[in-house]
């Protein structure tokens, strides 16, 4: 009789780019800032659906960086109104 073991859960990658690229879209200017924050939001959506899966982790890091990520573009919009008055 064979026994199988489990591997251990892996962490979506999608995951890691949306909380990068939401930390980025804080630290970098309006326009930047508007792409970071949307990458986010796209990557994080994917992380969270692809974390679904058993064998994947990151759907709580997805969820937080899809907010981050809509904070993020209320922080674009505020730095280009800041940068254009």
């Amino acid at each position: 009789m064979e026994t199988q073991i489990a591997s251990p859960a892996k962490f979506s990658v999608f995951a890691i780019v949306a909380i990068v690229a939401a930390i980025l879209s804080f630290v970098t200017g309006p326009v930047l800032g508007l792409v970071f924050a949307l990458v986010a939001i796209l990557f994080g959506g994917i992380g969270m659906v692809s974390a679904m899966r058993s064998t994947v982790r990151g759907g709580f890091v997805g969820m937080l960086s899809i907010l981050a990520g809509i904070v993020g573009i209320v922080a674009a919009v505020v730095k280009a109104i800041a940068w254009l008055f």
